[in-house]
């Protein structure tokens, strides 16, 4: 069972080795960090989060308590509080960690939190169309496909498409009920 905790500086080491290649790091974060990653663009990403009721955006680590250990990275960004809205990104399962449920244990927590703690009443994310086991992920937690946005990120000499996914508090409610 995983814990979101706060990401702090002292988390820079771990995403940085985590952080992988060009195209990996792309993958997973969007365009906002560049190759290779560095605790510069970490810090400027941690000053623009915060931890109280009215921020735009919360980063997190997650830990598995039973391991004692990190095992992921995830953020809730994009919070619109007119709109009650906000945006998954960055979701890192750690490497040597994945395969084992922490992916979707992750966005789960994420998602109790932007419903129950933060008031939202829909959450959003872009995950590139060839990321197979992301989407599984995502639909496992309740995420429906929205659309298509064709060569929405170049990397090199080629462009990736982006899915854009949803889901609505009523629905997570409603499998959140199911699950029970």
């Amino acid at each position: 069972m995983i814990t979101l905790r706060p990401f702090e500086a002292e988390d820079f080491d771990q995403l940085i080795e985590w952080s992988g290649d060009a195209a990996f790091l792309l993958q997973w974060s969007g365009p906002q960090f560049q190759y290779p990653l560095s605790r510069e663009q970490l810090a400027e990403y941690l000053s623009t989060a915060d931890d109280n009721d009215s921020a735009s955006r919360y980063v997190y680590k997650a830990a598995d308590e039973s391991l004692n250990e990190t095992v992921g990275h995830i953020s809730l960004g994009g919070i619109d509080r007119y709109n009650r809205s906000g945006r998954i990104g960055k979701v890192l399962v750690g490497r040597g960690h994945q395969g084992k449920g922490y992916g979707t244990q992750m966005v789960d927590e994420v998602l109790r939190i932007g419903f129950e703690e933060q008031g939202l009443h829909r959450i959003s994310l872009g995950v590139f169309d060839f990321n197979h086991s992301a989407i599984r992920c995502y639909e496992k937690c309740g995420f429906v496909r929205e659309g298509l946005i064709r060569d929405a990120r170049r990397f090199q000499d080629e462009f990736w498409n982006l899915i854009e996914m949803g889901i609505l508090e009523d629905d997570w409610r409603r499998l959140k009920q199911d699950r029970a």
